[in-house]
């Protein structure tokens, strides 16, 4: 267990995952308190308009990759990381304020997500990639499953601190003290020592910026084959928003405080995941396989869970199934990619984990609006044996060339 959180030892490591954690929670408060605003007081039960707010937030990871993955390898790292959160953390003030002050309609909802979603493109990328300078490629798959350890144990603690402050206080404050939080990030970024962070190569002076990166993936099967899988999973498997709401409210009548344990059930889960990933010496494809058939299975067990209690459980699984999945994504594409093109080739995983949400949540949204939230699990369901079909083939078919070789070699 020790040998998990090895990256600790590390100064930089340490106080960056202090100020993360901080505005982890403070996300997940505001991701909550969001969905449950559009879905309880702006809308009465719309699940539609939770999708929208989703395709509206995670958009721009997809509209504005030429420019966030040639920023991510070209700019200081660290000052556009302060740029970004400095701006993320006004934005929430100001729909706190709003929300506070009775004012805040949907669309205004509407505004704010694409707008955080704009800030949160450039961000992405760049923190995905600045772990390396914090630790070195040596460390590198730890501390990225310590990262989802922490974004995911902050998922446990953000909705249910979400639930009890929307019960107590108000919506609006849940807003209030994500924007708050942004600043223990800030602070942890310009108390790092700067002698030990580690170089990273240089982008180079290609203008031609992303379509590198689309180049240098098109060549690469194993990279091909995690993509399609990363498209399938995140496009129509991943929008737990509405399918945790949903359910919440239509299905099992809960209040807040009820939807926000389920958000935090699902995150216990991500967090044995994360725990997990963290203590394997190395990252294998399979894993990434293993991943997308229990997230399937996981799902399919949610949509036909006959109670809350059996549905909580499996949101468990599926928090396993998924970081397995997800985690997996990040570590193999991060060491198997050439340091000059890691922030270009990071911003196009991200641009589909996150930005295929515009496709995605509409149509998982129009799902559970019109067949139910069962149903809408059942779409994720079939995305994770879609993704797992898709990877027992780049399998087989790296089989069948690595024993040809040998053959030829034996020749």
């Amino acid at each position: 267990m020790v040998r998990a959180f090895r990256s600790l030892k590390s100064f930089n490591y340490r106080i960056w995952a202090v100020g993360t954690l901080v505005s982890n929670v403070g996300t997940w408060m505001q991701r909550t308190a969001q969905d449950w605003l559009v879905l309880t007081q702006l809308t009465h039960h719309n699940a539609s308009a939770v999708g929208t707010v989703m395709a509206l937030q995670f958009g721009p990871q997809l509209l504005l990759l030429p420019w966030t993955g040639w920023a991510a390898d070209h700019i200081d790292q660290r000052k556009l990381m302060m740029v970004t959160q400095a701006a993320m953390g006004i934005l929430a003030l100001a729909l706190g304020l709003m929300t506070i002050g009775g004012s805040v309609q949907l669309w205004h909802v509407y505004v704010f997500a694409f707008l955080f979603g704009c800030a949160s493109a450039f961000d992405a990328p760049v923190r995905q990639t600045f772990v390396a300078q914090l630790v070195g490629d040596a460390e590198l798959p730890n501390a990225v499953a310590l990262n989802s350890t922490s974004f995911n144990a902050a998922r446990m603690i953000g909705p249910a601190a979400a639930g009890l402050l929307i019960a107590g206080l108000g919506t609006g404050w849940a807003f209030v003290v994500n924007g708050l939080s942004y600043a223990a990030v800030l602070c942890s970024l310009t108390w790092l020592r700067k002698s030990e962070l580690h170089a990273r190569a240089s982008g180079g002076g290609s203008g031609r910026g992303m379509l590198d990166g689309v180049r240098y993936v098109w060549k690469r099967p194993d990279l091909m084959a995690l993509l399609a899988m990363l498209f399938l999973i995140a496009t129509f498997g991943l929008n737990f928003p509405i399918f945790i709401g949903t359910m919440a409210v239509s299905v099992f009548h809960t209040d807040a405080r009820g939807y926000s344990l389920l958000s935090s059930t699902m995150a216990v889960g991500s967090v044995i995941g994360a725990l997990l990933a963290a203590g394997r010496e190395r990252t294998r494809f399979s894993a990434l396989v293993v991943g997308a058939g229990v997230f399937g299975i996981g799902c399919l067990l949610a949509a036909m869970s006959p109670g809350y209690l059996w549905f909580a459980v499996a949101l468990a699984l599926t928090g396993v199934a998924a970081l397995t999945f997800t985690n997996t994504s990040n570590s193999l594409i991060q060491l198997s990619t050439e340091p000059a093109m890691r922030g270009r080739v990071m911003a196009l995983r991200l641009g589909i984990a996150l930005g295929t949400t515009p496709i995605g949540a509409p149509i998982v949204g129009w799902v559970a609006d019109h067949a139910g939230p069962r149903w809408a699990l059942g779409v994720a369901a079939a995305s994770g044996f879609a993704a797992l079909a898709v990877g027992m083939r780049y399998l087989a078919i790296a089989r069948q060339r690595s024993s040809t070789s040998l053959s030829r070699d034996s020749g």
